[in-house]
């Protein structure tokens, strides 16, 4: 009697080492990819917040340029009318007029003048964007030469030789020193000073 044996065989898998060192690795790349786009994002972010407040600053700072320019212009328009305004005679003997009054020790409470609002001359009403209303303080920079009528203004050159006389005369100037605010008062806004010597 013939034995027949049958032999059955089942498939073997064999994973290669690499294979099984590869286990994982997509989770890795995903999580850097993700760590690195949230950086990229982060820095764009961050960008945006820095330009913005630039911009902020900015504007700020013109706003508060304009109401020191405002409060030049309401002085302009009052000195004449009111001289109780000026702080000092510069040109007088003994007195000391530092550049900027604002910072002289000296200063009285009195010589700061705040802009009134209203319509009338020399009345200015800050715009709800500004910080606080500008303010400014009046000098007295003495009696000086009036150059649009000194000798030989408008004269030729050889005017002298036909017996033509140029006038000369003074003016009284004054020195306007305004700014927007307050610093004890405007806070962390920007705060702008500005100055003019005007001819009265």
């Amino acid at each position: 009697m013939k034995t027949s044996i049958t032999f059955y065989s089942s498939p073997i898998h064999f994973r290669s080492s690499g294979a099984r060192s590869q286990r994982g690795m997509a989770l890795v790349v995903a999580l850097l990819l993700l760590i690195l786009i949230s950086l990229v994002g982060l820095a764009a972010m961050r960008g945006t917040i820095m330009q913005q407040k630039m911009s902020s600053n900015l504007y700020d700072r013109e706003v508060a340029f304009q109401s020191a320019e405002a409060a030049i212009r309401a002085a302009s328009a009052v000195i004449s009318t009111t001289p109780t305004l000026i702080w000092h005679n510069c040109q007088a003997g003994g007195v000391t007029c530092l550049p900027n009054p604002f910072t002289d020790s000296t200063l009285p409470a009195t010589a700061i003048h705040t802009v009134t609002t209203g319509q009338t001359a020399g009345s200015y009403t800050a715009s709800t964007v500004s910080a606080s209303q500008p303010q400014y303080v009046v000098e007295n920079m003495g009696n000086w030469i009036n150059q649009k009528t000194s000798t030989g203004f408008g004269d030729t050159a050889n005017s002298r030789n036909y017996g033509v006389q140029g006038n000369s005369g003074t003016n009284v100037y004054y020195r306007i020193t305004a700014r927007s605010g307050d610093p004890a008062v405007v806070g962390d806004r920007a705060v702008v000073t500005l100055q003019a010597v005007i001819k009265q």
